[in-house]
């Protein structure tokens, strides 16, 4: 049994990534330019997600100060990109690694090369396993729904689909196309994507609410052993 974990929102809370990025963007303006103090640069990102979603905070925000070019816009996407995050593993997801720890693991993640190395450092989850995959690595057309990394495991291993069990939390484009090669998957309902409802072809063959409800009797059950 080869078990697989995607990253943000499965091992972890992908919003206090966000969060962390905001105070460095904060820090950086309020350092500057001088227009507010961190804390409330801050407060103001964090309003501005909520009511807008992710995509147009640091815009909108720069605006109010006449300070939406392109060149200061681009900075502050770099230090957010670019800074070193205050994040740790989810009670569940540490507790679950920990279970899991004596199966083969691998890590399996999209997004911004620089980005997710700096995640996966700061998790300090390198020692529970064997490889961690960022998709943008091999090109953006493999990153998800492309099953093309799993097939790279599945070589490493010398395993075909059915050996290996995938755990994330997006199925827009988490479990599609796994399931279509044979692939095992599980949805854990956390995250930005909780409430999705998905449709049958795109939704994971097993849901759980936690990790906490992952243990190697309840994968196995899953993988027909």
């Amino acid at each position: 049994m080869i078990i697989v974990f995607d990253l943000d929102d499965t091992l972890y809370e992908e919003i206090t990534y966000v969060r962390s990025g905001f105070k460095a963007v904060a820090n950086h303006l309020s350092k500057n330019y001088k227009i507010e103090t961190s804390k409330n640069i801050y407060r103001q990102f964090v309003q501005l997600l909520e009511e807008q979603g992710r995509g147009k905070v640091f815009d909108s925000f720069l605006d109010k100060y006449n300070l939406s070019n392109r060149r200061v816009v681009k900075k502050c996407l770099a230090v957010y990109r670019l800074h070193n995050p205050k994040i740790r593993l989810s009670v569940s997801g540490l507790s679950c690694l920990e279970r899991l720890k004596d199966y083969p693991k691998f890590l399996v993640t999209d997004g911004n090369k620089i980005v997710q190395t700096k995640k996966v450092k700061s998790l300090k989850i390198d020692k529970y396993f064997r490889h961690m995959i960022v998709t943008h690595n091999y090109g953006l057309k493999h990153a998800k729904p492309s099953p093309y990394c799993f097939h790279k495991i599945l070589q490493w291993e010398n395993a075909i689909p059915q050996d290996l069990v995938y755990i994330g939390d997006n199925p827009k484009k988490d479990f599609v196309n796994l399931k279509k090669d044979g692939f095992r998957t599980v949805r854990v309902m956390t995250g930005e994507h909780k409430d999705v409802e998905a449709q049958f072809e795109y939704e994971a063959d097993y849901q759980i609410n936690s990790l906490d409800e992952l243990s190697i009797k309840t994968l196995k059950k899953m993988m027909g052993y």
